[in-house]
């Protein structure tokens, strides 16, 4: 009996970390939903420069938290050897919170921003702010396709959810940091309305991309890998922020270009 209670007491720890990535994408939710004054005050004061309210980046810290933990529930299930159908089930549910919604909601808070610099920009009908929901929906129909696919393991069919979900988290940190200007970029409802196409279109994608679980360490087995990771070092240097949207897209044309030479 002792043994049989060590047992699930080991199986139990990363659906607690899990767990974690659910309740980091949960307080995420909170502080990205906390700046309806501080728009109210945009308004008011127009757009000589944009000043993004704190809280939506303390949000956007929250989900770069998540997808820490959500790493780490993976490599502690592998190392006490406790993978269950359980915990993935568990798993794909936080990740819909933590990068679906949560994501999908910082999209619907950055296009607020984008009409508040119209006249009574505050008072636009909801229907305008509805395709941010395509992010969340696109997420948990990603999730699904994931967990019903068993084929999806080396390599994936779309591109996975906490990907797309880091993409957007970094919206707000470029624009709170004002990274090459690239702020104005991103509360622009055109081309906030452009990335929720085409986010939402490769996540629910049958596009071959590369997954980054190794089977070994050769260059043979993993040279798309390897070239990843050298740029995205030469990235994260070079364009702070940035580099995240910039690491995503090399993502996806390495993965493409490398779609049969990738296990």
């Amino acid at each position: 009996m002792a043994n049989n209670s060590s047992s699930r007491g080991l199986t139990s720890i990363p659906n607690l970390f899990t767990l974690l990535n659910l309740v980091f994408g949960c307080l995420a939710i909170v502080f990205i939903l906390q700046t309806g004054e501080a728009l109210v005050l945009l308004q008011q004061e127009g757009y000589t420069d944009v000043n993004l309210p704190e809280k939506i980046t303390w949000g956007s810290l929250l989900i770069f938290a998540a997808a820490v933990i959500d790493f780490l529930d993976g490599f502690v299930a592998r190392l006490f050897r406790s993978t269950s159908q359980m915990g993935g089930q568990l798993d794909s549910l936080a990740d819909v919170v933590s990068f679906g919604v949560a994501p999908g909601l910082i999209i619907y808070q950055l296009l607020r921003i984008s009409y508040a610099q119209q006249e009574n920009g505050l008072d636009i009908s909801i229907g305008w702010l509805l395709p941010a929901f395509l992010v969340p929906c696109a997420a948990a129909w990603r999730l699904a396709k994931f967990n019903l696919d068993i084929e999806q393991r080396g390599t994936f069919k779309g591109v996975p959810t906490p990907a797309v979900g880091l993409v957007i988290a970094s919206f707000p940190l470029i624009i709170h940091y004002q990274v090459f200007h690239l702020q104005f970029a991103f509360i622009n409802k055109w081309i906030l309305y452009a990335i929720i196409l085409l986010l939402s279109y490769l996540m629910i994608s049958d596009l071959p991309l590369m997954s980054m679980k190794v089977k070994d360490l050769t260059i043979k087995n993993n040279l798309a890998r390897y070239i990843l990771l050298f740029l995205a070092i030469i990235a994260v240097f070079s364009l702070r922020w940035a580099a995240v949207p910039a690491i995503f897209i090399l993502y996806v044309i390495i993965s493409l270009a490398f779609k049969n030479k990738t296990t």
